[in-house]
């Protein structure tokens, strides 16, 4: 099989996961306590769940794209 065919290449395909493993990290961070009618928890208010998390979030997603238009290197 002729691999100039594929758009993407191994490194491709590796920073595409690297980039969606910190978007779920990302996501993970934004998980914790939540509020009921009973009872407020001012940790959703935190800075990690309202500020670290988005940021990191944002990253793997930016990761991703230059994942998705890095140019494979020809031989």
């Amino acid at each position: 099989m002729n691999k100039e065919k594929f758009a993407f290449d191994k490194i491709n395909f590796i920073l595409l996961a690297v980039g969606m493993a910190v978007v779920i990290i990302g996501f993970l961070l934004m998980t914790g306590p939540v509020s009921t009618p009973d009872h407020f928890e001012p940790d959703i208010f935190s800075a990690r769940r309202v500020k670290v998390a988005p940021v990191v979030c944002l990253l793997g997603f930016v990761f991703m794209i230059y994942a998705v238009l890095r140019k494979p290197k020809g031989n």
